[in-house]
């Protein structure tokens, strides 16, 4: 029983990951109707860490974006030559430009454990959902009137970067916010175009979620149980699988529709989550 919970913590990831939904909320809500057996230490660890697995299939769908380096015969248009290889310098500036959306996040992280405590809950995270999808269905009105200023990752300016950085911040201070739908709504105030906003959230989430993911296996200890060590290897599997199809749904859908639909999604499983824990 307990693995099939983690199949569907699994599943629920991957979905929440990319989807501007929130993936954090979604795990809460669920842990709160269908709980694992295991400690609340295990259980805390397991949510973030399992978001490697989301993270992932980033890196194999998008690995000749994200990865500079090269030989000279099968990389033709690189710009610079190093030492027997060919050098791909604007994805060297796309992961500076990234290093600095990081930097709001490393600030918050010794605040971390505070809003933690305060916000990690089903009914701040209800209160979250709906929030920002009502701010979804207001700036995607808005925006239908003007005309991105930021086309291409390559003019995505630092200045920019470092602004979607800040609005991620969001996701760190209130669970249910979603960190792709914090940076995807930062980005659009900004002028950033939806495929660019989602396409930099994905390679932004990179070195957050391995950063987090990271934190959270130090304050946890490397001292897993067999059955804890199959459960969250487990759950990475499945988010990693269904993380690729997300992807790829989100990048196709994005390229005839907007947010709207996600925003009266967040909205109606807020309330719906916020009637529940409030009547209980």
């Amino acid at each position: 029983m307990e693995f099939i919970k983690v199949l569907l913590l699994g599943l629920i990831e991957g979905i929440t990951e990319w989807l501007p939904i929130s993936s954090t909320g979604h795990l809460i809500i669920l842990n709160s109707f269908l709980s694992l057996k295991a400690s609340d230490a295990f259980i805390s660890m397991f949510e973030v860490v399992i978001q490697l697995g989301a993270i992932l299939a980033v890196v194999v769908l998008f690995f000749s974006k994200l990865w500079p380096f090269g030989k000279k015969n099968n990389l033709k248009p690189l710009k610079h030559e190093g030492v027997g290889s060919y050098i791909k310098t604007d994805i060297f500036v796309m992961w500076f430009k990234i290093i600095v959306a990081c930097i709001p996040g490393i600030l918050m992280i010794p605040f971390q454990d505070f809003f933690e405590e305060k916000f990690y809950n089903p009914i701040a995270v209800s209160l979250a959902l709906i929030i920002f999808g009502v701010l979804f269905i207001v700036i995607e009105r808005w925006n239908k009137s003007r005309k991105p200023s930021v086309t291409t990752l390559s003019s995505l300016s630092y200045k920019v970067a470092f602004a979607i950085g800040c609005f991620q911040l969001l996701a760190m201070i209130f669970p249910g916010t979603s960190r792709s739908g914090a940076t995807i709504l930062g980005a659009l105030l900004l002028g950033v175009s939806r495929t660019v906003a989602a396409e930099f959230t994905f390679y932004l989430a990179i070195p957050v979620m391995f950063g987090a993911s990271l934190l959270k296996l130090l304050d946890f200890g490397f001292s897993f149980t067999f059955t804890e060590l199959s459960m969250l290897l487990l759950g990475m599997v499945v988010a990693f699988a269904v993380s690729i199809f997300v992807i790829k749904f989100l990048l196709s859908y994005i390229k005839k529709h907007d947010f709207t639909a996600f925003g009266w999604y967040r909205i109606v499983l807020g309330v719906l989550v916020l009637l529940y824990f409030g009547l209980k």
